[in-house]
């Protein structure tokens, strides 16, 4: 709740931009299993992004902070889409199986 005072009126309103019901942390994410795997941090994804991320909103992406369509779809490699990062976004499927596993593997291997 806040408050506006224009001259001798008080203007009040309530923000809420979801629902009081709907939990906002939801665990970490695929999308951070999906950076552990590849063995990459935070500052790797900022630093190669054409989508100006910041540390912030991947490091609260990682942990299962709700967030919008609109940054869920910011958060996505060039063969992942938001559905595979986000267990609570739309289309999710939770049997889904990384197609890039081998090229991980071969680099985890190289290291």
């Amino acid at each position: 709740m806040y408050q506006i005072q224009l001259s001798n009126r008080i203007l009040a309103a309530s923000y809420n931009g979801m629902q009081d019901d709907e939990p906002r942390d939801l665990g970490a994410q695929p999308l951070h299993l999906m950076l552990r795997d590849w063995g990459l941090d935070n500052h790797d994804l900022v630093e190669v992004s054409t989508e100006q991320l910041t540390h912030k909103q991947v490091q609260k992406a990682r942990k299962g902070r709700r967030m919008t369509l609109k940054m869920m779809q910011k958060e996505h490699f060039h063969e992942y889409m938001h559905r595979e990062l986000f267990n609570y976004a739309k289309g999710y499927d939770g049997q889904w199986e990384d197609p890039n596993k081998p090229i991980q593997e071969q680099l985890r291997h190289s290291k």
